[in-house]
């Protein structure tokens, strides 16, 4: 069986009403059992310049190579998307997901940067010959999926290595373009504390090593650098996907789909659902887009 679903070789905004009626057998059918090279889960501590990482592979039934997925949550990740890494498993996908440094209990002090660093140690684990043998996963197919800040993360890894695959943004936010207006104007030292008592707002329990002003600095030293629509060259040859909600932070992915566009991309889709940042009411839905638009890649 190979995968079936063509991303959309033109770029296309879709709503939620066009989707397919049906769903796809991924989002209502477990797979048939293999006694041989079962669905398997597994919990590891994945290796990340001298950090640890609380880590999860979903395993995909059979003996492979399956095409594997880095999930990379958003700020501070209270949305893992594990509804997502679960279908995509039960459609051939290996799944990967972490916790960055300084989240969730994983060591070390928590940055952006740090997250960019950890998503790399990520594909670099999948890529080790030994882990892809005992994941069954396929070291040259291996995509990104992004959710918020995770989206701004999978962006910026995916503009450096050229060899992934395919990236999936789900309401990607464009962190460091928020603040590009303020640096372009000289004002990072006025606009810090705005900035810091924004993403303090977001929620700053769960991350360790860091404090709002240390992240709002981060991101006005990095504005130019790590905003979206600036990377659209360096992702124009690989597919990808862009799905906004009502949350916000659609014009600038919206922005970073016109400039792949005009890079060149003939494999940009993206689709909007009228919901929250969280898709809180759109779950089922969302799966179905990211699974009918994978690219055809390879043989599960």
């Amino acid at each position: 069986m190979r995968l079936h679903r063509l991303l959309a070789s033109t770029a296309i905004l879709l709503c939620a009403s066009s989707l397919p009626a049906q769903s796809t057998a991924a989002l209502t059918q477990d797979p048939s059992p293999d006694k041989a090279a079962p669905a398997a889960m597994q919990s590891f501590q994945l290796p990340s310049h001298g950090a640890l990482l609380n880590a999860l592979a979903y395993i995909a039934p059979g003996p492979g190579p399956h095409p594997a997925v880095v999930l990379l949550h958003g700020f501070p990740g209270n949305e893992r998307n594990l509804d997502l890494a679960q279908s995509l498993r039960r459609d051939g996908y290996d799944v990967l997901y972490f916790d960055y440094r300084g989240s969730w209990g994983s060591p070390g002090a928590f940055s952006f940067t740090h997250a960019i660093e950890d998503a790399q140690s990520a594909v670099a684990y999948l890529r080790d010959p030994a882990n892809a043998a005992r994941l069954h996963s396929d070291p040259k197919s291996i995509l990104l999926i992004g959710h918020s800040m995770g989206g701004m993360i999978a962006a910026n890894v995916a503009a450096l290595d050229p060899d992934l695959r395919a990236v999936v943004l789900i309401s990607a936010a464009n962190m460091a373009g928020r603040v590009l207006p303020a640096v372009k104007a000289g004002q990072q030292q006025a606009a810090l504390p705005r900035i810091a008592h924004g993403l303090a707002a977001e929620g700053m329990a769960p991350l360790a090593g860091c404090t709002p002003e240390s992240l709002a600095r981060e991101l006005l030293d990095h504005a130019a650098q790590w905003n979206l629509p600036d990377l659209a060259p360096a992702l124009a040859t690989r597919p990808i996907l862009v799905i906004t909600s009502d949350d916000g932070l659609a014009d600038a992915n919206n922005a970073l789909v016109e400039a792949l566009r005009k890079a060149g991309d003939q494999h940009v889709a993206s689709l909007h659902f009228a919901t929250d940042h969280s898709y809180s009411d759109h779950r089922i839905a969302l799966q179905q887009a990211v699974l009918d638009n994978l690219d055809h890649l390879q043989p599960k």
